[in-house]
């Protein structure tokens, strides 16, 4: 009967523990809990053994027992401390609430003009897409031309879709007009493989910047040694003047803006793997990807400048100098701060649609650079 009994408390954790498993896995707490549950099952399988078979005396088990246990809650209590404490970390990602900057939204954050558009489009709208750093200030544009009505942010004339998905959406023809920085090399390839060459206007500048927690005490980076950081020479804060703290430095998928400005910031130089975190796909599958920035003490990362001033908004990081200049709209409009490059709407060359054509220039005339200026990037003027 004993036997019995054990044999059915063998068959029940194992049953207990592989949908256990499974559940964690598909909730995305998989990383810490599917070893944590399979430790714990197999060194519950082994008390059960020692106790049914007398292989260690009666005091002694409970002594294991208490200690298995004590060490089981323990782990579990200090991961979810840790848990907390990372939760509660700023991230920088390329995702804030773009519906404030919707065009016709109430209260939108969109710029407006001070007099009425000198260009009405009312048909035939051409479909606009881009980088989210960007969605602003193509909003002010729709804003001022399209007609009044409400823009879905990923299916409408006036999409968001981020750098990407954009560059695809134009290579494979279903978009008219995206707002976006240079395309990466594969980009390049994907277009030259569709047979379709991109047109660039340029319709203002802006900085390309690397930030850090706020209460890091480094305040200025060369170029030199920004470099070395991401090629991993340079692993320290205190060589650079700050604490003895190791670097963690964050990077952006591949083929995004900002990780694209920053592989032609490197030069050519080897860039050092990033920081990974493990995301929980489907029935536990572990995929590896790019970490988001997570502001962390010695963290340091890299966007847009207006990205990180206007649309994040969070004092507990700070923009670093670069070579001692600051990136401003002064600083990029003279030439003084050296990462400040124009962004672009990117049409197909042979897109020969009239009320694109008619949008592109009027992007770049007083009034479309006006909406730049008031959004807050630096035109072209």
């Amino acid at each position: 009967m004993k036997y019995i009994l054990y044999t059915v408390l063998v068959v029940i954790a194992l049953f207990v523990g592989y949908w256990t498993i499974i559940i964690v896995s598909l909730v995305g707490i998989g990383k810490f809990y599917v070893p944590f549950i399979s430790i714990g099952v197999v060194i519950l399988l082994i008390c059960v053994y020692l106790n049914m078979f007398h292989i260690i005396s009666s005091k002694k088990m409970k002594k294991i027992w208490l200690t298995f246990l004590s060490l089981m809650l323990a782990s579990c209590a200090i991961h979810e401390v840790r848990s907390a404490y990372d939760r509660r970390i700023l991230r920088v990602r390329q995702s804030v609430n773009l519906g404030l900057y919707a065009p016709f939204g109430t209260n939108t954050l969109a710029a407006k003009l001070d007099t009425a558009s000198t260009l009405r489009i009312d048909t035939d709208l051409p479909l606009l897409d881009g980088a989210t750093a960007l969605y602003p200030v193509y909003s002010a544009f729709a804003q001022a031309v399209y007609p009044k009505k409400e823009y879905a942010q990923y299916d409408s004339e006036v999409a968001c879709n981020n750098t990407i998905r954009a560059y695809n959406k134009l290579i494979n023809r279903a978009g008219d007009i995206i707002f976006v920085a240079p395309p990466s090399e594969e980009q390049l390839k994907m277009a030259e493989q569709a047979g379709v060459k991109f047109n660039y206007t340029s319709i203002g500048k802006e900085a390309f910047v690397f930030f850090v927690n706020a209460h890091n005490p480094v305040e200025n980076l060369t170029v030199t040694q920004l470099q070395d950081i991401y090629a991993g020479k340079i692993t320290n804060w205190q060589a650079l003047g700050g604490r003895d703290e190791g670097i963690r430095a964050f990077q952006r998928n591949e083929n995004s803006g900002s990780q694209t400005a920053f592989v032609h910031f490197m030069q050519g130089k080897t860039i050092m793997k990033p920081p990974k975190e493990d995301v929980i796909a489907g029935m536990g599958g572990i995929v590896s990807q790019t970490a988001d920035y997570a502001n962390y003490g010695n963290s340091i990362g890299f966007s847009f400048r207006f990205y990180v001033n206007e649309m994040t908004k969070n004092n507990e990081v700070k923009i670093l100098k670069v070579n001692d200049v600051y990136p401003n709209i002064e600083t990029i409009s003279n030439g003084d701060y050296l990462m400040a490059s124009p962004f672009f709407a990117v049409t197909l060359a042979d897109n020969k649609k009239p009320e694109v054509t008619a949008l592109l220039e009027w992007i770049v005339s007083e009034q479309g650079q006006y909406l730049v200026e008031k959004t807050g990037y630096c035109s072209m003027r």
